[in-house]
Formats: structure tokens, C-alpha cells, sequence
């Protein structure tokens, strides 16, 4: 098995332990790392509407004393903007703990693919700079990243043109059975 799919798979058994965690918790009130690992899981989900309840439903003396809690609701403001160079930025300006560096690691990586993935549908052209700024790397970085997914660099006019991603597969119906969908259709139609 893949370790991203691994990775994943130990996030989800991660998540629901920490909602079980909440819910059995005295009072509904757990531990703040309970809290901040739930956090940075729904924003590795990209759950925004969970993520924005669980953060109005944690107590405020909770949200004061653990700045790392913030730090991470920064993020996850960055995130609710769409302001991708603000992930980056807000991501890498604090000191992780333990328990939240490899969700956060995961979740920088994760915006970093759905950027790419973004820019590839979105544009036929996109200045190295922006590009950069986009997946959050140095412009050296990013065109040795997107030439090597097969993009086209120009070094001269320092322009990235993505390649456009394969369409997703049209299913075909058998004849036979669109047919029957067609005589369905009429059948409703003429009662």
C-alpha cells in the first residue's frame, strides 16, 4: 500500500478517535490537543464547515492559553480565503508540536496539489512568479516541479503553461439499456 494512502487512512482512524474522544469527554470539553489535532484534521480534510463549528464550540479560555490552537485557526483562515501563499506563510510561521507537525506537513502538501491541479484547469499560462507564489515554493523550485510533471517552462519570457488534465472518462450506456431508460422516460411522460 502507498504511504499517502496509509498516511490517509491513519488521519481518518486519527479524526474519528478525536470526535469519539469530544463526544465522550466530561462536559464536552476535552484536552486542547484533542482539540488542536482535530483542528488541522479538518483542515487536511479541507472540512471548513467542521472545522469553523468545532473552532465557535471551543471553550475561549482553551482558545487563549494554547496559541498553537490559533495558529493553526490562522491557517485555517488563510484556507477559508483561498489565499494559497498565506497557507504557506501562515504554516510555516510557528513551531509545531509533535502531534500536529505531520498534519500540518500533510496538509501544506495537500494544498500544494490542489494548487497545481487548480492551475492546471484554470490557466494555459501563468508567470513563474505567480506560479510560485501559487504552491508556495521559490520560482527555481516550482518550474523544476512543473517540468518535471511534464508543464512547458519558458525561461525566457519566464512563463509556466500547465498541461491540461485528461478528462475524466465518460461512462457509455449499452444501447439496451439507454432504450429502456428512453421507454421509461416516455412511458412517464404519456400517464
Amino acid at each position: 500500500m502507498p504511504t499517502a494512502v496509509m498516511m490517509e487512512e491513519n488521519f481518518d482512524k486519527l479524526l474519528e478517535q478525536c470526535e469519539a474522544q469530544e463526544l465522550e469527554a466530561p462536559g464536552g470539553i476535552t484536552t486542547p490537543q484533542v482539540y488542536a489535532q482535530m483542528l488541522a484534521l479538518y483542515l487536511l480534510h479541507n472540512d471548513m464547515n467542521n472545522a469553523r463549528y468545532l473552532w465557535k464550540r471551543i471553550p475561549q479560555a482553551i482558545k487563549s492559553a494554547n496559541p498553537e490552537l490559533a495558529a493553526i485557526w490562522a491557517v485555517g483562515q488563510r484556507i477559508w480565503q483561498r489565499d494559497f501563499p498565506g497557507i504557506y506563510t501562515a504554516i510555516a510561521a510557528y513551531q509545531w508540536s509533535e502531534n500536529i507537525l505531520q498534519v500540518m506537513e500533510a496538509l501544506q502538501e495537500s494544498t500544494r496539489q490542489r494548487a497545481y491541479s487548480l492551475v492546471a484547469q484554470a490557466y494555459t499560462s501563468i508567470s513563474a512568479e505567480d506560479f510560485a507564489a501559487f504552491v508556495g515554493y521559490s520560482v527555481e523550485e516550482a518550474v523544476k516541479g512543473v517540468v518535471s510533471q511534464g508543464w512547458q517552462a519558458d525561461p525566457a519570457t519566464r512563463m509556466v503553461m500547465p498541461q491540461k488534465p485528461d478528462p475524466p472518462p465518460v461512462s457509455l450506456v449499452p444501447n439496451e439499456q439507454q432504450l429502456a431508460r428512453l421507454t421509461d422516460y416516455v412511458a412517464f411522460l404519456e400517464n
